[in-house]
C-alpha cells in the first residue's frame, strides 16, 4: 500500500513538473516530457516492487530455518527425556525383580530356619538327655575308683599334682645344675683373668682402725684452760661434742676418744678454735661448736663433689653427693668407708670395661652402694636396702637401684651390672689387711647403746663415753623432773643389763640442766 501511494506521489510530482516546465517549452517536447515521467514512474514502481518481493523471500526464509532449529531441538529434546524415562522404567523393573527374589529367598530362610530350629531343639534334647546319662555314669565311675583306690577324686588331684611337681622340680633344679657347672667351667678362667687385671690396676690404702684423736698442745698450761674450774669446761665440751676427753700425764696432747670419727673431727676443730681464741668457757664452747658442726656440713659437701669429679661421676643429685662426702667420716669393719667406696667405683669400671659394658654405670653404682650405712635418720631397715631406697627417691637409674639393694643377696638381680657391683665389693673387703671385724662390732654395740636411751621420752641426746663403758643421757628439763630423772636412769640401767651383751659394767649418768637467759639491751 505504501509503495502505491508513493508511487502515485512520484507520478504527481512529475505531472506537476511537466505541467510548469511545458509552460516554457515548446508544444513539441511535452508529449516526450510526459512518456518519459511515465516510463520513470513506472521503472520506479517495478523496482520497488522487486525489492518488497525479495525482502518478503528473504524473511520467509529465515523464517522457515528458524522453525526447522526449533523443530529439530524441541525432537532432540523429546527424545532424551524419553530415553530417561525409558532408563528409569527399567531401573525400576530389575529393583522390582530384584526386591521380589529376595523376598522369595528370605521367605525360604525363613522356612529353611524354622525347620533347622525345630532340628536344632530335637538335637539339643538328646545331647541333654546323653549329658545326663554320661554325668550319672561318670559318678559311678568315680565312686567305684574312690572305692577301690580309698581315695576321695579331691585326694588323687592333689597326690597326682604334687608327684608332677615334685618331678618337674627334679629334672628343673637337674637341668639347672648342668647349665651352672657348664658356665662354671667356660666362665672360671676368663673370671679369674679380669678379677686379677682389676686389682692389679688399682691401688688401695692401707685400713685405717682407731677410736682415739690426738689432740697437741704447745704447752701443758693449756690444759687447766681446757679442763675450767671445777672441770665445767671440759663437761661442756664433751656434752655438746658427745666426745670423751682424757687429759693425763701424756705431755703436750689431749686424747679425743669417741667411736664416731664425725665427732672426733667436729671436736678436734672446736678445740683448735678455742685454743688460738684464748676464750675458753661453756657458753663459748657451744659458739664454736655449732660453727664448726656448719663448717664440718660444707666440708663433706666439699669432699662429695671432689670425689664425684675424680671419678668422672656427673648427674649425681646433692643430696647423693652429700652423703658420699659423709662417707668420709665413717668406717666399715675398720675400713674407711669413702675409701672403700672409691676402690669399689673404680673396680666395677675396669671389670665392666673388660666385660663390654658401660663403665660409667657401673662405676656410678660401686661408688653408692653403701650409702646406706650412713643414714641422716635410724630405720630397721639393713644397708643395702635403705640404700637403694635413697637411690631409688633421688632419681638414680633403676639398674644402680638393683645393684645398691642386692649387693648383699637381699634383693634379686635383675641387671648384669648388678653381680659385678657384689664381686668388686667382696674383692675391696676381703683383701688381706682391709677390715677387722672386732673393730665394727664394737661400733655397732656403742651405737645399739645411744639408740636404747633415745628411745625414752623427754632423752634430748645420749653420749656413748669411756668406750662404751658409761653413757651420759642428757634430758630435757620441761619434760623430765629430778624424780624423773632418777627413775629413768634406773630403768635404762635395767634394759642395757636384760638386751644387751657387753664387757665388765656400764654407768648411765642422767644429766638435767636448766637454763634461764636473758638479754639486757
Amino acid at each position: 500500500m505504501e509503495s502505491n501511494i508513493l508511487i502515485y506521489i512520484i507520478g504527481g510530482i512529475a505531472l506537476i513538473v511537466g505541467i510548469v516546465t511545458g509552460k516554457f517549452l515548446f508544444a513539441k517536447n511535452v508529449k516526450r516530457t510526459v512518456e518519459e515521467a511515465e516510463q520513470q514512474a513506472r521503472k520506479t514502481v517495478a523496482d520497488a516492487q522487486t525489492a518488497a518481493e525479495n525482502l518478503k523471500k528473504e524473511k520467509l526464509l529465515e523464517a522457515k530455518e528458524r522453525f526447522v532449529q526449533l523443530k529439530a531441538e524441541h525432537d532432540k529434546d523429546t527424545l532424551e527425556r524419553t530415553r530417561k524415562l525409558v532408563d528409569s522404567e527399567n531401573r525400576i523393573k530389575q529393583k522390582e525383580a530384584s526386591v521380589s527374589q529376595k523376598l522369595e529367598q528370605l521367605d525360604k530362610q525363613l522356612k529353611d530356619n524354622e525347620v533347622i530350629k525345630e532340628n536344632l531343639g530335637r538335637q539339643i534334647e538328646v545331647v541333654n538327655l546323653k549329658r545326663t546319662e554320661l554325668e550319672k555314669h561318670q559318678e559311678e565311675h568315680i565312686r567305684r575308683l574312690e572305692k577301690i583306690a580309698g581315695l576321695t577324686a579331691e585326694e588323687a588331684r592333689a597326690q597326682l599334682v604334687e608327684s608332677l611337681k615334685q618331678e618337674a622340680q627334679t629334672q628343673a633344679l637337674s637341668i639347672q645344675q648342668e647349665i651352672v657347672d657348664e658356665a662354671k667351667q667356660k666362665a672360671n678362667k676368663e673370671a679369674r683373668k679380669i678379677i686379677i687385671q682389676s686389682i692389679q690396676r688399682t691401688a688401695a690404702e692401707q685400713a685405717i682402725e682407731n677410736s682415739i684423736t690426738v689432740f697437741n698442745l704447745e704447752n701443758d698450761e693449756i690444759k687447766g684452760q681446757i679442763i675450767g674450774r671445777e672441770g665445767r669446761n671440759i663437761r661442756a665440751i664433751e656434752a655438746a661434742t658427745g666426745v670423751d676427753l682424757i687429759v693425763d700425764d701424756t705431755p703436750e696432747a689431749i686424747i679425743l676418744s669417741s667411736f664416731d670419727p664425725l665427732r672426733r673431727e667436729i671436736a678436734r676443730l672446736s678445740l683448735q678454735r678455742l685454743v688460738s681464741d684464748g676464750r675458753i668457757h661453756p657458753a663459748r664452747i657451744e659458739e664454736i661448736v655449732e660453727k664448726t658442726r656448719k663448717q664440718i656440713e660444707e666440708q663433706i659437701v666439699e669432699i662429695g663433689e671432689r670425689t664425684v669429679i675424680e671419678l668422672g661421676i656427673h648427674g649425681l643429685h646433692k643430696e647423693l653427693v652429700r652423703i658420699v662426702g659423709k662417707m668420709r667420716f665413717r668406717s666399715s669393719y675398720g675400713q674407711n668407708l669413702l675409701m672403700h667406696s672409691r676402690e669399689v667405683a673404680n673396680i666395677c669400671g675396669i671389670m665392666a670395661s673388660e666385660l663390654g659394658m658401660n663403665p660409667k654405670l657401673a662405676k656410678r653404682a660401686g661408688l653408692l652402694h653403701d650409702i646406706g650405712k650412713v643414714p641422716d635418720e635410724e630405720t630397721e631397715l639393713s644397708h643395702a636396702l635403705l640404700g637403694a631406697k635413697l637411690a631409688e627417691k633421688y632419681g638414680e637409674n633403676p639398674a644402680v637401684v638393683n645393684a645398691i639393694g642386692a649387693h648383699h643377696d637381699e634383693m634379686e638381680m635383675q641387671y648384669v651390672i648388678s653381680p659385678i657391683v657384689q664381686a668388686c665389693d667382696a674383692i675391696s673387703g676381703a683383701r688381706p689387711g682391709a677390715r677387722r671385724e672386732i673393730m665394727q662390732q664394737y661400733l655397732k654395740r656403742i651405737k645399739d647403746l645411744e639408740n636404747l636411751a633415745l628411745g625414752y621420752s623427754g632423752v634430748e641426746k645420749a653420749y656413748a663415753i669411756q668406750a662404751g663403758r658409761e653413757l651420759r643421757v642428757i634430758v630435757e628439763s620441761e619434760k623430765v623432773t629430778d624424780a624423773d630423772s632418777d627413775r629413768l636412769s634406773f630403768e635404762i640401767a635395767q634394759k642395757i643389763q636384760t638386751e644387751m651383751t657387753f664387757p665388765g659394767q656400764i654407768k648411765v649418768t642422767v644429766i638435767r640442766e636448766k637454763r634461764a637467759v636473758n638479754v639486757a639491751r
